[in-house]
């Protein structure tokens, strides 16, 4: 057994691309491994800005492959068969045998046992496996033909404590690592891992990223709990910062309390988003002066912790002025400059966003209870912070500085509060908005977003989606079906388009409302899967959805999800498929058509006549409004049709000798069917 180290040295690679292509560097070995049956003990990819790092550890030297017996070709067949098999196999006709099976005499060929070294097979395939490493951004540099994450310096590579050649592009690997002393670029021959480490130790580099976390969070960790401050990290903050430092030294800093006056917000972006640092908050999860900062060296001198505190109070010095200027700004006069902001060039301005957006939630304000004059000013002063210096510096922060700007000029808090809540949920993890005022607007503001890509045929790929349209499909439904909210969504989608006809576009197909809502069928599916419901349920539930009101949807999905495997479930999924069978079966035999139309006057049983109330009774109560529907005393109702269902075919037979008899049957049963279908399509569920 023996251990292969890899090292990929190149300029300084973004954290954002590290992961990737640790990734699939890793799963990219895996597979070679499996593939050639090479046994190995462990395998662990590492990566600082400079380095991309492999190591197997316990990787054996040589396959040994079996010798075994092959069936060739038929005895008999030309031989120019013959001959093209014995060359794809490298042998010649003495090595063949002739063996009878019970498909006839055919020539076998046993192959002999062979070796394979494991240093060949790494030789052939390290050069591909780099060429197939996809970079979401990549570069060429020089005169080369090379696209990589950044520049490639050098590329070190040994097995067995020997060096192993490696022809990639303009590269030959080597078995030295290359490192930087002041400012001089030096090599180093490595026999092996724990040398390789020992010697990265000399530099204080930490190769493993997951030690180089550990460093960083126990610092974190110690320090608010010695001091009682409150352990509030951003967790993908800690990773994209562990991924630019190979050298983790992590200090205290602070800023001018004066800056504290300030909005949370402003400060927490101008820590996180802008220098990537780490506000710190007290025991009651409020912000205070101080900040982590994790350096790249120690800082000896101070001068790293000075500059760093110079950079925090310009920025919020900055920040200051625009906030006490913006305050007064007037969100309503404001709107009127919206008309110097393209949304997107094909789908005007930002001040014709807030023109459609208000009308559209006059569908809202009408289906919702909604105040019609609050929803309509909520829309119309939604965007008007875009105008602001403030967010002009702070673009992550809009919505959020509109809230406080509302507040500040005395509007009422729940406009305020939908208008900082507008672009939410903004992720999985992200709580929906739960007031009604701030849920509407958040849907508006991504129904329009939607609608008018759709419209233009900017719809997102099965690789791209530039403009974040499933992330606002979801976050529809989300809003929808966690707040519990009853709309038909091709109304307001017609409606949207509507808003986009009237500023004079025009309808690019005559399917985009039927694109749409199968756009957010799709997602729907996601949802649905996440809430662990079955597959066959969840095709039920589309099945028969009309696309109108994704929230029926919903309940009715995780009601039958609920009572599946309960009597409840049970017992209505075994009335249907009994009914159901039957019509399959007829359906097979005859093209008859059944629409579910049977005629009373020709039942000739009690049984008939008593189903066929029974059935009526529960399709009455389907087609009452749907805010009186409990779906739960539904299919409570549906369940209870099993022995009706039971005593029809204990007393019946369907297949009378009088065609009229039997074709009435058969409607009967189709009506019965249609009705259940009316909650979801049983014929999808597979079986309780």
């Amino acid at each position: 057994m023996s251990e292969l180290l890899l090292e990929i040295y190149s300029e300084e690679i973004p954290s954002g691309l590290q992961a990737q292509a640790r990734s699939q560097l890793q799963n990219s070995f895996e597979k070679l491994f499996q593939e050639n049956n090479l046994k190995f003990k462990s395998l662990n990819v590492y990566s600082t800005p400079t380095r991309l790092c492999l190591h197997a550890n316990q990787l054996t030297t040589k396959v040994i492959i079996p010798s075994k017996e092959i069936r060739g070709p038929k005895v008999g067949v030309p031989e120019n068969i013959v001959s093209s098999f014995l060359n794809s196999h490298q042998a010649n006709s003495a090595d063949l045998t002739e063996k009878e099976t019970d498909k006839g005499k055919f020539y076998f060929l046993k192959t002999k046992t062979s070796t394979i070294f494991t240093e060949e097979i790494l030789t052939q395939n390290i050069s591909k496996i780099l060429s197939a490493i996809n970079w979401k951004k990549s570069m060429k540099w020089s005169t080369f033909d090379l696209l990589w994450g950044r520049p490639l310096s050098s590329i070190f590579c040994i097995f067995n404590k020997k060096s192993i050649n490696i022809n990639f592009h303009h590269i030959n690997s080597s078995d030295q690592i290359v490192f930087e002393d002041e400012k001089k670029t030096l090599a180093k021959k490595v026999n092996d891992f724990k040398g390789y480490l020992s010697f990265l130790k000399t530099l204080n580099i930490e190769i493993d990223q997951s030690k180089r976390k550990k460093i960083i969070l126990d610092y974190f960790e110690n320090y608010c709990k010695n001091h009682d401050y409150q352990l509030n990290m951003n967790n993908k903050l800690v990773d994209e910062v562990v991924d630019l430092i190979d050298k983790p030294y992590v200090m205290i800093n602070e800023f001018n309390k004066e800056f504290l006056e300030l909005p949370s917000e402003i400060i927490i972006s101008t820590l996180e988003y802008h220098q990537k640092f780490f506000p710190i908050f007290n025991h009651k999860n409020k912000l205070i002066n101080k900040f982590f900062v994790v350096a790249n060296k120690k800082d000896s001198k101070g001068f790293i912790k000075k500059g760093n505190r110079k950079v925090v109070d310009a920025r919020l010095t900055d920040a200051k002025f625009f906030w006490d200027r913006d305050q007064s700004k007037n969100l309503i006069k404001q709107a009127s400059n919206l008309k110097k902001i393209i949304f997107y060039e094909k789908l005007g301005t930002v001040f014709d966003k807030t023109v459609r957006m208000r009308k559209l939630s006059t569908i809202f304000s009408d289906k919702l209870n909604l105040n019609k004059d609050q929803v309509e000013l909520a829309c119309s002063i939604s965007k008007s912070d875009l105008i602001s210096e403030l967010v002009g510096e702070y673009p992550e922060l809009q919505g959020v500085m509109g809230q406080y700007f509302a507040l500040a000029q005395g509007f009422d808090e729940d406009v305020a509060l939908a208008i900082g809540e507008q672009y939410l949920p903004t992720g999985k993890s992200e709580n929906v908005p739960k007031k009604p005022l701030s849920s509407t607007l958040a849907m508006i503001e991504k129904i329009d977003t939607l609608t008018g890509f759709f419209l233009i045929n900017e719809k997102p790929t099965s690789s791209k989606d530039p403009f974040a349209l499933r992330r606002a499909a979801i976050g529809i439904l989300r809003i929808l079906t966690e707040n519990k909210i009853n709309i038909k969504m091709q109304d307001v989608i017609e409606l949207s388009l509507r808003s986009y006809f009237e500023q004079g576009l025009k309808e690019s197909n005559d399917d985009i409302v039927n694109e749409i809502l199968k756009f957010f069928n799709d997602r729907m599916k996601n949802i649905l899967k996440e809430k662990k419901i079955r597959p066959d349920l969840i095709e039920a539930s589309l099945s028969e959805f009309a696309g109108d009101d994704f929230y029926v949807l919903f309940q009715k999905s995780q009601l039958m999800n609920k009572y599946l495997n309960k009597d409840l479930g049970k017992n209505t999924i075994y009335s249907y498929k009994r009914a159901h069978n039957i019509l399959e079966g007829e359906n097979k035999k005859s093209s008859e058509k059944y629409l579910g139309t049977p005629n009373p006057v020709l039942f000739k049983f009690d049984e008939e006549k008593i189903l066929f109330e029974k059935i009526s009774e529960i399709k009455n109560s389907f087609f009452s409004s749907k805010e009186e529907i409990n779906y739960e005393n539904m299919l409570e109702k549906l369940s209870e049709t099993r022995p009706f269902i039971d005593n029809f075919f204990d007393n019946v037979i369907v297949n009378d000798q009088h065609v009229d008899i039997k074709n009435n049957r058969l409607e009967l049963l189709t009506l019965f069917c249609k009705t259940f279908n009316r909650l979801i399509d049983f014929s999808k569920i597979e079986s309780a």
